[in-house]
């Protein structure tokens, strides 16, 4: 299985003034710029933090998912929630060779935590034997940052100035997720009980 990001988190998109704010930054000296570049990367950072830890996309993104095989022949949970639309299915063979399959025989089953690809008839796609299933999707809360839960964005800026302030301590100390970000991110945890999960 694998997952790969088929477009990126444009910067006009992330809370860099917001989170100036945050850090309570001044405003107004000729290396702005410079700090803005700086900002956006501990951010980048949180946000995939937040991301990992969750199984949520902050912010709407497409994706690529490849599996060599169904966990359920009639349906199949995606890694990454809350996803907005399938946009595509592809079944590959062992040569290589795609076949495209068509959007009415398969559909989204949203859900805040398991969204999964669903067969419209029996049974998804057969992928032969040394074949792969390829899933494309959009996933994310929204554009914005605006669209972005207040917790996990609370969470993404406590985490994102936890790395700033502890740039150049060395020890480890950008590894470590402040107790407050874990609680607001708790609720958003898929909790996969029992071998559960996107596999």
């Amino acid at each position: 299985m694998m997952l790969v990001e088929q477009t990126t988190v444009p910067a006009t998109a992330l809370p860099v003034a917001a989170f100036k704010d945050h850090l309570r930054l001044g405003t107004g000296f000729a290396d702005d710029a410079v700090q803005d570049q700086v900002l956006e990367t501990y951010l980048r950072a949180a946000i995939g933090a937040v991301e990992a830890r969750t199984g949520k996309a902050l912010l709407a993104r497409s994706f690529a998912w490849t599996v060599t095989a169904w966990r359920d022949l009639a349906r199949q949970v995606l890694p990454v929630a809350p996803v907005s639309a399938i946009t595509g299915l592809s079944i590959f063979d062992r040569f290589d060779v795609e076949e495209v399959i068509a959007a009415d025989r398969y559909a989204l089953e949203a859900d805040l935590h398991r969204p999964a690809l669903v067969a419209r008839g029996l049974a998804l796609p057969v992928i032969p034997v040394g074949g792969r299933a390829v899933i494309a999707f959009d996933a994310g809360f929204g554009a914005s940052w605006d669209a972005v839960p207040a917790d996990l964005a609370q969470a993404v800026f406590l985490l994102a100035a936890h790395f700033y302030e502890a740039r150049g301590t060395g020890g480890g100390a950008e590894a470590q997720i402040p107790p407050a970000a874990l609680s607001l991110m708790g609720r958003w945890r898929n909790l996969r009980l029992f071998g559960g999960g996107a596999s």
